[in-house]
């Protein structure tokens, strides 16, 4: 059964007036109240130590303004935050994008606005967490190959390759320092005809 619940969202907000009417305006759409704090210090606290799902998140407040405390919090337990603000600006916007926020509001904002904000917050926090774990994967995996590049010395003679010492060294044991492959010994066929003429596994080639 798919679950239905509302989003628990925690209220980062210093100015008395707007945080009721958002909590009002979220009551009425049916959302859950995580807490209300009114700095960015006991923000970043609550969003860590706490289980809201998003926050709402005012930009001048006392101790910690908003964007220090989105940085802070995607930095220590990543959720998705969202930026009251009374001015809209490029500069805000570019700001608020650096430090992982999801989306943002101009205040007062109306309910269908909070409703439409949270979703997309939601959402965009939702791909920006696959992709981070999808890079953390690429890096991890980036770390553990090593790649042979550049012009490699070796003898026409006997295949040895002469590494940045001056040092010759067989080709397999070159090849196992140098990168993560592994070596499996054998014989290939026209060796085998070489080395071992009188088997008769080579009449039927």
């Amino acid at each position: 059964m798919k679950n239905t619940q509302k989003p628990r969202i925690l209220i980062a907000e210093d100015d008395y007036l707007v945080s009721e009417a958002i909590k009002h305006g979220l009551k009425g759409l049916g959302y859950e109240l995580e807490g209300e704090v009114s700095d960015g210090k006991k923000a970043v606290e609550m969003a860590c130590t706490g289980n809201p799902d998003v926050i709402l998140m005012d930009i001048e407040m006392p101790k910690l303004d908003g964007l220090e405390a989105a940085r802070q919090i995607q930095a220590r337990c990543p959720k998705p935050v969202i930026i009251l603000t009374a001015h809209e600006s490029q500069e805000l916007v570019e700001k608020a994008r650096e430090v992982g926020v999801s989306a943002y509001l101009i205040k007062p904002p109306k309910p269908a606005e909070i409703d439409r904000a949270i979703i997309i917050a939601l959402s965009r926090h939702e791909d920006l967490m696959k992709l981070r774990r999808l890079n953390e994967e690429l890096e991890k995996a980036l770390s553990e190959i090593k790649i042979l590049k550049g012009i490699i010395p070796i003898c026409a003679n006997c295949k040895k390759i002469r590494d940045d010492k001056g040092y010759w060294n067989q080709i397999e044991a070159y090849i196992r320092d140098h990168s993560e492959a592994e070596f499996s010994h054998g014989i290939c066929p026209e060796c085998s005809k070489e080395l071992y003429p009188d088997l008769k596994i080579h009449e039927d080639e």
